[in-house]
């Protein structure tokens, strides 16, 4: 049998101190660290932590794959399609893939939220 299955992955513990936080380009104010991912044998998808500063926002886009968000601290607002949502620790979104989605935290404090992708390239298109 060809190709990774669960058989070929191997147990992985990665420790906090070991994930490097970068900016990201697209949004001024918002910080990406990869959890976990291909590179850290993980066969299926990559978790990664997104930090939101304060009076920041993201511009509006579309990712290749869906996301799966888990919201860690602070309270945002998320724009999904046509409808917006304000957002807290504990909640949990889907945004589908190739639907447009914005952030913007007009807070005081920093958000942070999980996201969970499929492994490989996942795109993203800045919309007008």
């Amino acid at each position: 049998m060809s190709g990774s299955t669960h058989d070929d992955a191997e147990p992985v513990v990665k420790r906090a101190s070991e994930v490097a936080y970068e900016a990201v380009d697209a949004a001024e104010g918002l910080r990406k660290g990869v959890l976990l991912d291909e590179s850290d044998g993980a066969p299926n998808f990559a978790i990664r932590r997104f930090e939101l500063a304060a009076g920041s926002e993201v511009p509006r886009h579309t990712n290749a794959v869906e996301h799966e968000q888990h919201v860690l601290a602070g309270e945002y607002v998320v724009g999904i399609g046509e409808e917006e949502y304000t957002v807290e620790a504990g909640d949990s979104l889907l945004i589908p893939a190739g639907v447009e989605h914005w952030y913007r935290n007009d807070g005081d404090e920093p958000g942070a939220f999980l996201c969970a992708v499929p492994n490989g390239d996942d795109t993203i298109e800045l919309v007008e």
